[in-house]
């Protein structure tokens, strides 16, 4: 080294480890959800996920060909695989009236439990499916939800027998609804201090017991 020079070079940096395509695919699809859930379908973008998974746009595509296939991936499937497990573990067979309505509320308070611990995953279904429906079509297609009305039918029908007021088909999606959307929008239609998380609870049970209770009425 010539005298009075001053050498340049710092120490070396340590290389960043090469992620394995496993975990680049897991990073993207934590970052997918995350993004969904907090932007929606439309607000999310891939170049976001990116940024939030810390990998190039061009990876993500290498994995999947657009941001539907995405949604897909990081909500849809998730969720699906979660309504299959759910409906496995709470599957029950009709009783006596008293045994039905304990059936029922305990399945109810588990529903509700789901709905709950998974209410980012369904607000953002709901909102891709009211403002970009070809990123959710078709919805009916989700396994777990068929299963789940598939089972209530068949346990509303053995129960209520062939002269039921409402349709079980019909039934069972609208004590579905009552419970979700009660708990989704719960601060939209709840103020503050009007009940408490369990009152709330229990009052969607009841009105969905009772409704259900009620088809067996001539």
């Amino acid at each position: 080294m010539a005298k009075g020079s001053a050498s340049t070079v710092g120490p070396e940096q340590p290389r960043r480890k090469r992620r394995s395509s496993e975990e680049v695919a897991d990073r993207i699809l934590d970052a997918a959800a995350e993004e969904f859930e907090i932007a929606g379908y439309t607000g999310a973008t891939t170049a976001a996920i990116a940024r939030r998974a810390e990998v190039t746009e061009a990876q993500i595509f290498r994995f999947y060909n657009s941001k539907q296939d995405l949604f897909h991936a990081a909500i849809f499937k998730p969720l699906n695989r979660h309504f299959m497990e759910f409906h496995a573990a709470n599957r029950a067979d009709p009783g006596d009236a008293r045994s039905m309505r304990e059936m029922a509320r305990r399945y109810i308070s588990e529903l509700q439990d789901f709905v709950e611990q998974h209410s980012r995953m369904f607000m953002s279904l709901i909102v891709a499916s009211a403002y970009s429906p070809e990123a959710t079509d078709p919805v009916s297609e989700m396994e777990g939800l068929r299963a789940y009305f598939a089972q209530g039918t068949e346990t509303m029908t053995r129960r209520i027998g062939e002269h039921p007021t409402v349709d079980p088909q019909l039934m069972v999606r609208v004590s579905f609804v009552a419970v979700l959307a009660n708990l989704m929008f719960k601060d939209w239609l709840f103020p503050a201090g009007m009940a408490s998380n369990a009152q709330i609870r229990d009052a969607i049970a009841n009105f969905v017991i009772d409704g259900i209770m009620g088809n067996e009425k001539e």
